[in-house]
């Protein structure tokens, strides 16, 4: 067996001077395939023995006498021993910047989620408590780690200047970083290299779309390049909306991991008898490839990552692309009946319906004022809402409640409640007047609160929320908090932000939300706990999206991923695609559409139904199932690929699509690999562009087998611009 993550206690005791009647305890906290051990020393430290595949207690002599030439502490400490990265950096009550901590005691329990491990340290001159925290999430492979930093003298103050949570050493090999950059309408691009020695850092400090630019997850090959099914394979993902920054540091004795929240701007002090906690950094073994990290990240979402991870969503119109600002009464009863007749669920009001004496009529005005503009819309959110009933759908709507214009009765009220300096001029967002309103501000807190409660409370059919945030922190300075702690904004701002949305979770346990930051700003499981999905993105564009939804599956699961058809030519590229193939895209998430229905023709809304009914059929295995990503949209084939298969591998959906196309150019055979070897299924044609015109695969018995060594040969339906596939797949 290969080791992931090894190191002798021995080597380590002399390496860190560790008396040799110090008692040393290896803790085994273990999944279905995956073991992380942790090793420590009463009165010292403690230090990562081993993380891979599942070993037991017997194994643990093992350890001990095995040379190794890599040691990792769980928490390296800054002062004392200065030299190399640090997690852990204190300003004590006296002024003094070292930490020396000494193990106390070590602690298994269990909770509703899973086994505990938590190790006690204290520093052996200050009054500072450390609490570092290890879990495995049950029926998961996820594990995570945090630590719980608590002042616990009776004066004086200590300022946090590093507070990691994680530092994961792992094996220096040919490690190649697989990781997500991009920015709006281009979010989520795919890249993959290899490790180079030094430090390489994914971060983010922009304060509030912070999958942005970089994405918190990221993968760390332990033997070569990426593959999909095959390989050792770390992945990590810190569980934080905010600033972060992971440090990857490479030497040609190991690799060493340090995550957590981006201490730039960003120090926080502790009060006698405060305690600060560290967002979870949530990892993943594996020996199945990149595949394998993002089955269990996506298994571990939709029992604990996500809100409501078990509930099939429903297939949505949305009102954006196809009116934006301009809403009205009739134009959004008209596409609420087009929606329910081509089989949706769900209607979403976009933005543009608010506002009293600044009507939002576009993006300068009117945020912060959540009051219905009667001019457009005189029956009210109450009118729409008996109209969605009377079809048999659900209504939903837009909001924005972290922010405000300038031109808005909010502002008017309470200038003091917007992030901001009085002694400089404001700096303003879209539309060139969005401002952020203080969250640090338990006032403001109450009034986001009030926003989504008043709007349930009062229209109680509302059953679906987007929640919005287009624009970042900009004005660094906080009217509520005092001169001495203005460096805790960042922070601040997201606990603040944490505590409203679990008031609205407790009050409002059902309505679904969604997380949307210009797009796909906040796919990240540091605010999904309490969204039930995230936009992917603005772009619609269908081309763009596979590439934009396969980055994003590497540690997000299609039911988490909004995606919708819009209109051709694409309103972001120009680009002119069939409907079909946006629709096999858009399938492949949470389908929805963004379109204004009465421009489609009657043959494409046959078509729309059809698929429509289609995906219905197959949604619980797209939403719920393990999805496998057959061919790389970025690797030059002109074909791309994934499918999805149920727990039993019983039902399979696959999805290819033709991404570039030359006369005579060959494509690859589609192996499948989420298919049972010792099962036959019979194939159907999902979205075939004439009911009685199947494509020729539909309807054929294929063996499992043949299936995953041979391949299907898709050259006869892929065979132009633009072309592609939705087949299912059903064991006999």
């Amino acid at each position: 067996m290969k080791r992931f993550l090894q190191a002798s206690a021995l080597a380590l005791c002399a390496a860190f001077g560790l008396g040799a009647a110090a008692q040393n305890r290896t803790f085994l906290l273990s999944s279905e395939r995956t073991t992380l051990a942790v090793t420590t020393n009463d009165g010292g430290s403690a230090y990562y023995q081993y993380f891979g595949p599942k070993i037991e207690d017997g194994d643990i002599a093992g350890f001990f006498g095995v040379r190794s030439n890599f040691t990792g502490h769980t928490l390296p400490q800054f002062g004392v021993r200065s030299s190399g990265e640090k997690a852990l950096a204190v300003r004590m009550p006296d002024g003094g910047v070292s930490v020396d901590l000494a193990m106390e005691s070590a602690e298994r329990t269990a909770d509703e989620r899973g086994e505990l491990l938590t190790l006690t340290f204290r520093d052996r001159s200050y009054p500072l408590v450390v609490r570092q925290c290890f879990r495995r999430y049950r029926d998961t492979e996820v594990f995570s780690t945090w630590t719980e930093l608590t002042h616990a003298g009776r004066k004086g103050e200590m300022t946090l200047l590093a507070f990691a949570s994680a530092c994961v050493p792992l094996r220096r090999g040919d490690n190649y970083l697989t990781q997500m950059q991009g920015g709006w309408a281009g979010e989520n691009r795919l890249g993959e290299e290899r490790l180079p020695d030094g430090q390489t850092v994914i971060a983010d400090r922009s304060g509030l779309r912070n999958a942005f630019g970089a994405n918190p997850g990221f993968m760390l090959t332990l033997d070569g390049r990426p593959r999909e099914n095959g390989g050792e394979v770390f992945g990590g993902n810190l569980l934080w909306s905010g600033n972060y920054k992971t440090r990857i540091v490479a030497t040609p004795h190991g690799v060493e991991i340090i995550s957590g929240i981006n201490e730039d701007i960003s120090s926080y002090t502790l009060s006698p008898g405060e305690t600060f906690v560290t967002p979870e950094f949530a990892m993943v073994f594996s020996t199945e490839g990149k595949g394998g990290v993002s089955r269990a990240f996506h298994r571990w979402a939709r029992r604990y990552g996500m809100a409501h991870g078990d509930r099939l969503h429903d297939v949505l119109l949305n009102s954006w692309e196809g009116v934006y600002f301009g809403v009205d009464q009739p134009t959004m009863e008209q596409m609420m009946a087009d929606a329910a007749a081509l089989g949706g669920e769900l209607f979403v009001m976009d933005d543009g319906w608010f506002g009293d004496k600044f009507p939002r009529d576009n993006d300068r005005a009117g945020l912060g004022d959540w009051t219905v503009c009667r001019r457009k819309l005189p029956d009210g959110i109450e009118g729409l809402t008996a109209t969605a009933e009377r079809l048999g759908i659900r209504f939903g709507l837009w909001i924005e409640p972290e922010m405000a214009n300038t031109a808005s009765e909010l502002f008017e009220r309470h200038p003091d409640w917007v992030l901001g300096e009085a002694k400089r001029p404001l700096s303003t967002g879209r539309g060139g007047t969005q401002v952020v309103l203080d969250l640090c501000n338990p006032k403001v807190q109450d009034y986001v609160f009030g926003i989504v409660d008043d709007l349930l409370v009062q229209h109680p059919r509302i059953a679906y929320i987007k929640w919005d945030c287009n624009t970042d922190i900009m004005n660094y300075a906080s009217p509520f908090l005092p001169a001495d702690r203005q460096a805790e904004i960042y922070i601040r701002y997201q606990t603040g932000l944490r505590r409203v949305l679990e008031r609205i979770r407790t009050k409002h346990p059902d309505v679904a939300l969604q997380l949307c930051a210009s797009g796909g700003g906040r796919a990240c499981y540091g605010l999904l706990p309490w969204f039930d999905e995230f936009w992917t993105s603005d772009n619609t564009d269908a081309l763009q999206r596979i590439f934009i939804q396969w980055g994003a599956s590497h540690f997000y699961p299609a039911i988490a991923q909004g995606a919708h058809v819009s209109a051709s030519p694409n309103h972001q590229t120009g680009r002119a695609i069939p409907l079909k193939f946006r629709f096999d895209v858009a399938m492949s998430g949470r389908l929805g559409m963004e379109i204004q229905p009465r421009s489609l023709s009657e043959t494409e809304k046959d078509f729309a139904r059809r698929a429509i009914a289609a995906y219905k059929r197959v949604r619980p295995v797209v939403q719920l199932g393990d999805q496998y990503r057959l061919v790389s949209p970025y690797g030059g084939s002109p074909l791309a690929a994934l499918m999805y298969a149920d727990e039993n591998r019983d039902r399979a959906v696959v999805f290819a699509y033709r991404t570039g196309y030359m006369a005579g150019q060959a494509l690859p055979m589609l192996r499948l690999d989420g298919v049972d070897e010792n099962k036959t299924y019979r194939i159907h044609d999902l979205t075939p562009l004439s009911a009685d015109k199947p494509g020729y695969l539909d309807g054929k018995r294929v063996s499992g087998r043949i299936l995953k060594h041979a391949g299907l040969n898709l050259a006869p339906m892929l065979g132009r611009e633009y072309a592609s596939a939705a087949l299912e797949l059903v064991a006999e």
